[in-house]
């Protein structure tokens, strides 16, 4: 290939892609494309040919690129090419390449003249070149000829936008010496892009076309229009040298030779040419790659430093060590009982905020789920004043009992206790549960020794499995205990004197006044939606009366409900609803809220419902089924219509109510000790001091420390990513220091090209002036004898007449300075503002000749 600029980058990118792929990554590089963009016939597969090196472009008069070509440069051992459109297809000769590009081309546009937008994309594979995409696209045209729409000017403009407007692209503006740069639609095209010209890239070709004793060195020298990266000289091959199969090297030797002989450009010879376009075009492939590299390096640095410290620990490990193994199964063991007692007893280091876990559950099943059950279990009125009925008949027997019987307040008092047992299995149900969940969960730091996690895990919770039949024999034993004997001179006990005149409100005893209970969102889920529908409050439960909010910040009020006469019950959840509902409703048929008999509220799941109903009864709000004395009497009537009967039942309904209310508060008081003694310090105990004891006399050391095949590659891993990142990064710092950034160059002033654009001139052909010096008439048609120009000062004409690089039908003026100055040219040159008119150019080397100055034509405003 013929660009050695890009095969000094190979390497650098090279050990990058190489860095990279070892820690099974892509460098994003994203190397800029690089678009040709020009006139018809301006070269500009010429110039992509030449930075490629490789000859396989279509050529020839006219439009003879119909289609954009993306090319794709890969890096790969092997040379050879493919087409998007027959990848099965490779293609190692050139000629056939150029052969392929023709006939598609052809097939989509026809073969007279027509254009597409429809791109091909052609790769190819090459250890010469890097991953870099370069754009062919058609030429800038005006008049369409063949097949081709009348707006073929403009839809090639969209076609070229659609290309050079990505800010990643490179613009190479390729204009031929031979027609006036500014009518150079491609830099009007690039300025459209690229106001502030950081990507674009002059490129001025056919020098050896030019018209004998004119050059373009003003131009290229960037003293005349300039650009901010300027311009650089190029000589292509011709037709005939083509045809004549001249290959790229020895076209670059010719074209080298033509600078360093030409006497307009031979100072400049080193900054002209196909290498030093080349060589530009490498700097700023390379001025991407640094830039690249602070963001990459970065990358790899924080990923360096999440792995130091795992790595710190495998740097030297040795996984068939002994000591390594017991030192590893003791530091896990203890690991395993801190984990376990932080869980259960709480600690300030590595606080879950997601959820509830370990000991805070277990404080909930405690606090919460218990009595909540207790109280369902205790409040079913209508069986209860049955029993109690039935039992003082029957102790009566066929006799008319005057006096309420002990002995039935003491068969239901043991019949109430022996209910306790149901709710309390539970409780340590659901406590186990619980410890073995925390057990699996501080077992996950044990995954890299599968053994040894499972041994853990089946020997505690095998212990756990045996607490629990003490726990429980416990627990029934205080049970039976409290069934055992009636303690009728408890001091909380009411006896029967008080039984007697015992309001039925004795139930609402109510904790301290004004205490907050519980705060939290609920949606009141029954609010038609004439009246807002359904939503979210924030809600206050105190021990008298329950407050809801506009928001958490409690200024806004919107009701306060007290709790007098309030019951809860359920409430089936609605069809469409996943929330979980609740209601709340007054036990005297009042309106609870506005015209609402009950309030609907809603929770996100069961287990917050039951939470609030856990509450509510803290706050003497009690479960529907608590009390039915409304009810009751018409029940009762069915089985006694005796009022001593019905006072008697009473009695013992309140003697029992109170006694049970004993037990309750006892057991409520005792289960939580009981299970936090036997079952949970009894768990932690046997972590800290037999655990390890149980594990090495169920398996052996070292078949208990075997890594797991997962644990093993994921080390494996790790220390090849550590290796990887760090060499990543002192490839790195070589290219840093082994490469060199071009600094931007500095604005200039390029307006040229925006007074310009009001202008559609045709090719090789200067516009009349479309403004003409004020005080003076137009010029009239026909030349006009005169002396050559002469400097004038900037302000005397408003369109300075300085002439530009000449097209085919004229030459540069003739510079004596002590000539008169001539009329004014019916066709202004155009220059920047700041050059002052009438500046003579430098002396071509071919004799002077006269201006040749033409007949003016209309102007587009006249």
């Amino acid at each position: 290939m013929g660009n050695r600029g890009m095969e000094e980058l190979i390497p650098l990118v090279n050990k990058l892609q190489d860095a990279f792929s070892s820690i099974g990554q892509s460098c994003h590089l994203d190397l800029p494309q690089i678009a040709v963009v020009g006139g018809q016939s301006a070269g500009k597969s010429s110039v992509l040919e030449n930075f490629v090196g490789r000859d396989f472009l279509p050529r020839g008069s006219g439009i003879v690129t119909r289609r954009p070509l993306i090319l794709q440069l890969i890096f790969s051992k092997t040379e050879y090419a493919e087409f998007l459109h027959c990848k099965s297809k490779k293609f190692t000769d050139f000629d056939e390449v150029r052969q392929e590009i023709e006939a598609e081309t052809d097939r989509v546009t026809g073969t007279n003249k027509g254009i597409s937008p429809v791109p091909i994309n052609l790769r190819v594979y090459s250890p010469h070149v890097l991953n870099l995409t370069l754009i062919d696209l058609p030429g800038i045209t005006k008049v369409p000829v063949g097949d081709q729409p009348p707006d073929i000017e403009y839809q090639i403009k969209d076609m070229i936008l659609q290309f050079i407007s990505r800010e990643s692209s490179l613009i190479l503006a390729v204009t031929p010496a031979n027609m006036d740069l500014a009518n150079s639609d491609a830099l009007k095209l690039a300025k459209e892009v690229d106001p502030q010209g950081l990507r674009t890239i002059g490129v001025i070709t056919k020098l050896d076309l030019m018209d004998e004793g004119t050059d373009a060195r003003d131009v290229l020298e960037n003293k005349l229009l300039p650009l901010r990266r300027g311009y650089i000289g190029v000589v292509n091959r011709s037709q005939k040298d083509i045809e004549g199969k001249k290959d790229i090297r020895t076209a670059l030797a010719a074209e080298r030779k033509f600078f360093l002989s030409h006497p307009a450009y031979r100072h400049m010879a080193d900054r002209m040419g196909t290498p030093h376009l080349q060589k530009t075009l490498n700097q700023q492939l390379t001025n991407h790659i640094r830039e690249s590299l602070p963001a990459l390096r970065s990358k790899l640095q924080s990923q360096l430093l999440s792995l130091e410290k795992e790595v710190e620990e495998y740097k030297n490990f040795r996984p068939d060590d002994p000591t390594r193994k017991t030192k590893a199964l003791l530091q896990m063991v203890q690991q395993f009982g801190v984990d376990f007692e932080k869980r259960i007893e709480g600690s300030g280091d590595q606080v879950d905020t997601l959820e509830l876990s370990g000991g805070a559950r277990i404080n909930r099943i405690f606090h919460e789920r218990f009595p909540f059950e207790l109280v369902k279990m205790e409040f079913d009125e209508k069986d209860l004043r049955r029993e109690i009925s039935y039992a003082i008949k029957n102790i009566h027997g066929v006799r008319t009992g005057l006096f309420t019987p002990d002995l039935a307040f003491e068969a239901i008092v043991k019949k109430q206790v022996v209910k306790l047992k149901e709710p309390c299995l539970k409780c340590v149900d659901l406590v186990i549960q619980e410890l073995i969940n925390t057990v699996r969960q501080c077992t996950s730091k044990l995954s890299s020794y599968p053994r040894l996690r499972e041994e853990t895990e089946r020997i505690v919770t095998t212990y756990i499995r045996e607490r629990e039949g003490r726990t429980k024999d416990q627990i029934l034993l205080l049970i039976d205990i409290e069934q055992s004997y009636i303690n009728t001179n408890h001091e909380d006990f009411i006896g029967f004197a008080n039984a007697q005149q015992r309001s039925t409100q004795l139930n609402k005893k109510r904790a301290i006044p004004n205490q907050v209970i519980r705060r939290g969102w609920l949606t009141i889920n029954n609010i038609s939606l004439m009246k807002g529908g359904s939503k979210e409050y924030w809600f206050v439960l105190t021990a008298e009366s329950l407050s809801w909010y506009k928001d958490e910040e409690e200024k806004e009020k919107k009701y306060m409900l007290p709790l007098d006469n309030l019951k809860i019950r359920d409430v089936e959840k609605g069809f469409m609803s996943n929330k979980h509902v609740f209601a709340i409703f007054n036990t005297e048929q009042r309106n609870v809220y506005k015209d609402l008999r009950q309030i609907e509220l809603a929770c996100d799941s069961q287990e917050d419902v039951d939470s609030w109903k856990a509450s509510f009864l803290r706050a003497g709000v009690y479960p529907e089924k608590d009390q039915a004395e409304n009810e009751d009497g018409v029940q009762e009537n069915t089985f006694s219509m005796d009022p001593q009967l019905e006072r008697q039942v009473e009695t013992i309904r309140n003697l029992v109510d109170s006694y049970v209310a004993i037990i309750n508060k006892s057991i409520r008081d005792l289960m939580p000790k009981t299970i936090m003694h036997l079952m949970i310090n009894n768990t932690k105990a046997f972590i800290h001091h037999e655990l390890l004891a149980y594990l090495y006399s169920s398996a052996d050391q070292s078949s208990l420390m075997e890594e797991s095949a997962d644990q093993a590659q994921r080390r494996d891993d790790m220390l090849r990513m550590y290796h990887a990142l760090k060499e990543a990064l002192n490839i790195i710092g070589d290219i840093s220091t082994s490469t060199v950034s071009t600094p931007v160059p500095p604005p200039v002033d390029d307006t040229w090209i925006q007074s310009s654009s009001s202008h559609s001139p045709t090719p090789q052909r200067r516009p009349i002036s479309s403004v003409h010096p004020p005080g003076r008439p137009p010029a009239v048609r026909g030349p006009t004898p005169g002396p050559p120009l002469i400097p004038m000062p900037a302000a005397s004409f408003a369109a300075p007449p300085i002439p530009s690089r000449p097209g085919p039908q004229s030459v540069f003026a003739n510079n004596d300075p002590f000539s008169a100055p001539p009329q004014i040219p019916s066709r202004p040159a155009r220059i920047p503002p700041g050059i002052p008119p009438g500046v003579p150019r430098r002396p071509p080397a071919a004799p002077s000749r006269p201006t040749i100055i033409r007949p003016a034509e209309p102007s587009l405003l006249d």
